[in-house]
């Protein structure tokens, strides 16, 4: 079997698991165009077609059904053995998917990712955001960064350990003007950077404090649906903004924004990795997670690059 028609069989499976192939030659690094010729170019070697396609829809013809059910687990058997014989690999090389919230991925992106690359530059890490919990096994990706109780029980988890909350802050010089909040209720007094939810909904900014949960519908001049944007917007003075701490631990050293409310801000759960179990996982991927618990137990990831033995 020629590598090219194990390509083309990844590409069949891809297309009828996510049923788009838009979203398949995405996930694959191909053009829509490239797939569409593969899949054709398979179909004409087998003399049978696979799918239906219109200009909206994408679904398996009875003889595609068919082939997927009887290729699918021959393929996985196929990938389960490359995936062996990678993890012998002296150096780790290859992919690693991951998908995160934005905020959650800038948090690893120093401790973790970097030094990693730096340790093994053999190695592709493909860092996917999104602000919606995806099923990461059927997406085709290696692991999920979420907060640790919004892991699936299905999954592996590794937690992070590292402390979070949310912050409140503003510019100095807005405070100045326009004095500081002491309570959340004071809020509907303050001009604020109100936030979209990747929902469409607006955020309600939430306190607690020794057990009484408050929210506070906020008003101000703009709506943002990204974290650096609220910060931007902060540091200039248009308003009080609620983002996580570390996004704006760097502005606080340095005195560009000043927080408040922080007793109402309590320790938020710690991010987790996570993975379904898997045999023989590959390498990259047993090296990336051993630099992970290196972190998590306090110990610096080595930043000189691996060279083969």
């Amino acid at each position: 079997m020629t590598r090219s028609v194990l390509v083309d069989l990844d590409a069949v499976l891809t297309i009828a698991r996510l049923g788009s192939f838009r979203a398949a030659a995405v996930e694959l690094g191909l053009s829509t165009t490239a797939l569409s010729n593969a899949v054709a170019k398979l179909e004409q070697r087998l003399g049978i077609r696979l799918f239906n396609r219109t200009t909206r829809s994408v679904s398996l013809t009875d003889a595609g059904r068919t082939f997927v059910e009887r290729v699918g687990p021959a393929m996985t058997d196929i990938h389960d053995a490359l995936l062996a014989v990678q993890s012998l690999q002296a150096v780790p090389t290859g992919t690693l998917r991951i998908n995160a919230f934005a905020s959650a991925a800038r948090e690893v992106m120093e401790p973790i990712i970097l030094p990693f690359l730096q340790r093994y530059p053999q190695v592709h890490i493909d860092l996917v955001t999104e602000g919606r919990i995806v099923d990461i096994v059927a997406a085709g990706f290696d692991l999920g960064l979420r907060p640790a109780h919004l892991v699936p029980n299905d999954m592996i988890a590794v937690p992070l350990g590292r402390a979070r909350s949310n912050a409140v802050v503003a510019s100095p010089a807005f405070l100045a003007a326009h004095g500081v909040p002491i309570v959340p209720a004071d809020l509907y007094r303050f001009r604020c950077i109100r936030a979209r939810l990747p929902n469409n909904a607006l955020f309600r900014w939430q306190f607690e404090k020794d057990g009484e949960a408050v929210q506070i519908d906020v008003q101000g001049s703009i709506t943002l649906d990204e974290s650096s944007l609220v910060s931007i917007a902060a540091r200039s003075g248009l308003g009080l903004g609620y983002v996580m701490e570390a996004d704006v631990r760097g502005d606080i050293a340095a005195g560009r924004l000043v927080r408040v409310l922080e007793d109402w801000t309590p320790t938020l759960p710690p991010l987790a990795l996570y993975y379904p179990g898997r045999k023989n996982p590959p390498a990259a991927f047993t090296a990336f997670m051993q630099a992970v618990r290196d972190v998590t137990a306090g110990r610096a990831i080595d930043a000189g690059p691996v060279q083969a033995g």
